[in-house]
């Protein structure tokens, strides 16, 4: 099992980082791997949108897709997707967007994977593991291009 998990300081506040980060549909312009996404059902649900939706994932000769439930809960800010269909064994992941008392937000990002092909794990595992590791940092840079550039002012409280 594959696990990372970071609490990212940004500049930007947490609801924008939230709606940057919860409209998936963007995510083929900037996220490293991703060539394509197609949301399949849209519902709502005791106040939190709930999607099902495909993702293609590729690199060089190598394509694959993935089909997640992913919960959008815009009260807490979180986002919680869970691994429905594709390459995974398993595959888990949780953002929060928390404010922060002097301003912009912290990213609390989590992902647990694992591959079900032993032969797909040694093809392109260390490839996913290096693009999982650089989506915090994808999402800042898309914030920046949307929301213009920020700066962080840090507490010493914080």
């Amino acid at each position: 099992m594959h696990l990372f998990e970071i609490k990212h300081p940004v500049a930007h506040s947490a609801d924008d980082m939230y709606a940057l980060v919860a409209n998936i549909e963007d995510y083929p312009q900037f996220l490293p791997l991703c060539e394509a996404l197609k949301i399949k059902r849209r519902e709502l649900i005791e106040n939190k949108e709930v999607l099902i939706a495909t993702m293609q994932v590729g690199y060089k000769l190598i394509r694959e897709s993935f089909t997640t439930k992913v919960v959008l809960d815009p009260a807490t800010r979180t986002i919680f997707v869970e691994y429905l269909d594709g390459p995974f064994s398993h595959l888990e992941n949780r953002w929060q967007f928390i404010p922060r008392a002097a301003g912009g937000s912290d990213i609390d990002f989590y992902i647990a994977y694992s591959f079900r092909s032993r032969m797909f794990e040694r093809l392109v595992g260390g490839l996913f593991d290096k693009a999982v590791q650089k989506y915090t940092t994808a999402f800042e840079a898309r914030a920046d291009e949307v929301y213009g550039v920020k700066t962080l002012a840090f507490s010493s409280h914080e």
